[in-house]
């Protein structure tokens, strides 16, 4: 109950300003960061755009096409390397019948219908319209096409028709730093670079599984507030959050080695992960985001509410973690389960753990992080604690609505 009330009262918010914003800003499409590709078995279009926009989506035949309508979006050319994929065909942005509406358009290889259509606004001046299209059968294709009249753009922010939006959990992915940020730093590798590696081919890894759809909160080299990474997750609709670093500790702050899991805690466990914490928040402080204001006391409340339901599911999900890496034969560290006051960690509506990798503090673990054999067991490692924690999640919460 406390995630569907706090859902929906950010997208009651979202409705009520985004029309006040719409009408202000110019809707400008970055074609540089958009891009068609293929995605598993399926393809992903991904357009970003200065701000939030209303927009249609149709499939159509004859030929066998995704048409994406986007109200305020002029009619471009598309860039070389805009599609990457090998199942989409003669992708055009021209103008739609619609005055003031632009359409993207792309022919299909073969049948497919829309499984995912998000648009994140967690970042004000970063956009994401994202679409996830899936293999289908001719006679499922067929029940999913639009009728070819009337061919004016629906003004809501809807799919037509409305298939399920997704029929699989959503993982957010949260590869740490970025941008002006590059975490810890050690013989010219930087955290962020080698973070956003891994939890790059860990989306890679769980696709291919076929169980799990995944967000990334980043996916190149750019700063993001921690605020912000937490309401992108929210407004993609994540079930579950794990952010990902290899930090370092300072001279005095301890020695640490091998993978360990945090989950949220006003305190710390120790001393180390009061440091490790106090590092998160000063590179949110050095971009100018204010870290220091006192939340509203009626909001911790309900906040304090929405997590008696969640805490218990990020320390089930911290703790298939462990035995997951260790599973898989991943040095983990001497206490792999710790509690830490982690900002990423504190959003109410859904269960949430930070996940350090290993150490760059630490030679061995730095050298870990850089074979791609040793990646792909502890990302193999994460992908089967993911699939065992959503078991036993499902089957606990199904007992607790009886």
């Amino acid at each position: 109950m406390p995630q569907v009330v706090f859902r929906s009262i950010f997208a009651m918010l979202f409705l009520w300003i985004g029309p006040m914003v719409w009408a202000e800003t110019p809707v400008r499409l970055d074609l540089g960061e958009s891009y068609v590709t293929d995605r598993g078995q399926g393809i992903e279009v991904q357009l970003r755009l200065n701000r939030a926009t209303a927009y249609g989506l149709r499939l159509r035949d004859n030929p066998m096409r995704l048409i994406v309508d986007l109200a305020g979006v002029e009619a471009q050319n598309l860039p070389n390397g805009f599609d990457r994929a090998d199942r989409a065909q003669a992708v055009t942005l021209g103008p739609a019948p619609r005055a003031g509406w632009g359409r993207l358009s792309l022919n299909l290889t073969a049948p497919m219908v829309i499984e995912r259509a998000v648009m994140d606004t967690g970042h004000p001046d970063a956009v994401r319209l994202t679409l996830r299209l899936r293999p289908a059968t001719a006679q499922e294709f067929a029940t999913h096409l639009t009728p070819a009249n009337p061919d004016e753009p629906p003004q809501a922010v809807i799919a037509e028709p409305a298939p399920p939006l997704r029929t699989r959990p959503l993982i957010a992915l949260d590869p740490g730093h970025g941008g002006i940020d590059p975490g810890a730093e050690r013989d010219g590798y930087s955290e962020a670079d080698l973070v956003l590696l891994f939890a790059l081919e860990l989306r890679e890894m769980l696709l291919r599984g076929g169980l799990v759809d995944v967000f990334m909160t980043r996916e190149r080299d750019e700063f993001i507030p921690l605020p912000y990474r937490m309401s992108r997750a929210r407004m993609a609709g994540a079930d579950l959050f794990i952010s990902i670093h290899a930090d370092a500790l300072a001279a005095g702050d301890g020695m640490a080695s091998g993978a360990t899991v945090y989950t949220l805690s006003e305190t710390g466990s120790d001393a180390a992960s009061a440091a490790l914490a106090a590092q998160h928040d000063r590179a949110d402080l050095l971009a100018g985001v204010d870290l220091g204001q006192s939340d509203d006391v009626v909001a911790d409340l309900l906040m304090d509410l929405a997590r008696l339901e969640t805490d218990p599911r990020s320390d089930a999900l911290a703790d298939a973690l462990v035995t997951g890496l260790e599973g898989a034969g991943v040095e983990l560290h001497s206490r792999p389960r710790l509690e830490a006051n982690f900002t990423v960690l504190r959003a109410p509506d859904y269960p949430s753990v930070l996940l350090e990798i290993g150490f760059m503090s630490e030679g061995g673990d730095l050298e870990n992080i850089l074979d791609p054999v040793w990646r792909a067991r502890a990302q193999g490692g994460i992908a089967r604690a993911i699939e065992a924690w959503l078991a036993e999640d499902n089957l606990r919460r199904s007992l607790m609505r009886r």
